[in-house]
Formats: C-alpha cells, sequence, structure tokens
C-alpha cells in the first residue's frame, strides 16, 4: 500500500508542477504498464488530445514492452505531434521515475523534432 501512496504523491507533484509552470504548452502524457506504453500530447486549455501513440498500435509487433518498443512509441508521437502543428511540449511523465522505458520515450521524442 505504501509503494501506491508514493506512486500518487509523486504524480501530483509532478502535474502540480506542470500546471503552474507552463500553461502555454501542451504536455506529453506517457502510461506504461507491465505490457504495453502509451503517449498522448493533451492540449489543457481545450481538453482536446492533439495526437496519440502506443505499443499497441499497428507495426510495433511484441516489441511493447522493451526499451526499443518505447523509443518507438517516442518516435512516433513525436512524428504525429509535429504534423499537428506542435513543437514545444511539456513532458508529464505521471508518478514513473525517469529513466528506463519512460526516459526512451522522451529521448526519442526529442530526437524526432520535439522540444521539452
Amino acid at each position: 500500500m505504501k509503494q501506491a501512496n508514493t506512486f500518487l504523491r509523486r504524480k501530483a507533484r509532478v502535474r502540480h508542477a506542470i500546471r503552474t509552470k507552463s500553461v502555454d504548452r501542451p504536455r506529453l502524457s506517457v502510461h506504461r504498464s507491465e505490457k504495453h506504453i502509451y503517449a498522448q500530447v493533451i492540449d489543457d486549455a481545450t481538453a482536446r488530445t492533439l495526437a496519440s501513440a502506443s505499443s499497441k498500435d499497428k507495426g510495433f509487433g511484441e516489441k511493447g514492452s522493451t526499451i526499443a518498443g518505447a523509443a518507438l512509441v517516442g518516435k512516433t508521437i513525436a512524428e504525429k505531434a509535429v504534423k499537428a502543428g506542435v513543437k514545444a511540449v511539456v513532458f508529464d511523465r505521471g508518478g514513473y521515475l525517469y529513466h528506463g522505458r519512460i526516459k526512451a520515450v522522451a529521448e526519442a521524442a526529442r530526437e524526432a523534432g520535439l522540444s521539452f
């Protein structure tokens, strides 16, 4: 139970920092499960999802739960966001530590053209 409580506190802290410091840019929200990883570019001002990608999409195969799969999701979300006219985002890692698959998504998105 303590582990879930720590996750929720970390998530609230990250979300508060994002909402108070950068209201003019959309956020790149990342969620990971044991089998897959999901990413969305969300405009909080209008409450709309501008772009999304996940390891469940076609073309990912069995790479969903690996760092390579996460990097592919990061590259895909960056390409879709740039196509939608978004160049700068705020990275919302949720309650997850910036490590492993979360870090792979962020670095691949940066390399593909998003700035945050």
